[in-house]
């Protein structure tokens, strides 16, 4: 699925708790491969555990404005082998 368009949720201008309501409803869409991107000013951290609990990882970094943006996908299985 390497041409899969992510889900994007702009939560820049969200207050909580909106920002996750929006994630945990799009994580029922979110087929594996593809990728929602989170946009917010605050690290959201109380979401790192939900997403973590309920089989997603994610990759947490900075743009120019100093927006979060987090890259939420399916944590790969604990038995799968990865090839580096």
């Amino acid at each position: 699925m390497a041409d899969a368009v992510p889900i994007t949720i702009d939560a820049r201008q969200m207050q909580p708790p909106e920002p996750m309501e929006r994630v945990l409803e799009a994580l029922d869409l979110l087929e594996p491969g593809n990728e929602i991107h989170l946009l917010i000013y605050r690290e959201p951290v109380p979401l790192y555990n939900v997403l973590k609990r309920n089989g997603y990882t994610h990759i947490t970094g900075r743009d120019a404005n100093n927006t979060f943006v987090v890259r939420i996908m399916h944590a790969a299985p604990k038995n799968a082998i990865t090839h580096g």
